[in-house]
């Protein structure tokens, strides 16, 4: 069970993604501040309100008599938020990762890869040195 669990956790996968999560979290929060402290006031402003956050309210009636109020500036700001967030990530990976990708296809069609084969793998090297003690051990 437990040899399961370390092959899990140690491909590059797993680890790949825990990387990005860490990352993401903290990216996260660069544009939180951004979104938070820039943006929203500035398109407050337009709808004449402190923040985004605040701005475009509607007031509904309760069954109490009162009044419950919808911000609907809020969900304006978490588009923003979300479009720059996925205008950064195509710019900052997708675009990089797709251009490395069609210069290594285009190097790999033009011949210039560096086609020699790999070294042996250490299983490899065993069987090797396994079949040569058998061949010294049945010699006179």
């Amino acid at each position: 069970m437990f040899k399961g669990f370390k092959e899990f956790i140690l491909r590059g996968n797993v680890i790949d993604l825990a990387v990005a999560v860490v990352i993401g979290t903290a990216f996260t929060g660069i544009v939180n501040a951004i979104v938070g402290s820039i943006l929203n006031p500035a398109i407050g402003a337009l709808f004449n309100a402190e923040s985004l956050a605040t701005a475009l309210p509607v007031k509904i009636p309760t069954t109490s008599g009162g009044s419950a109020t919808m911000y609907f500036g809020a969900v304006i700001a978490a588009v923003i938020q979300f479009i720059l967030v996925a205008i950064v990530v195509y710019f900052a990976l997708i675009v990089p990762i797709n251009y490395l990708k069609r210069l290594s296809f285009r190097r790999k069609h033009e011949g210039t890869v560096d086609d020699t084969p790999a070294p042996p793998t250490e299983l490899e090297l065993l069987a090797e040195i396994r079949d040569l003690l058998a061949a010294r051990d049945t010699s006179p």
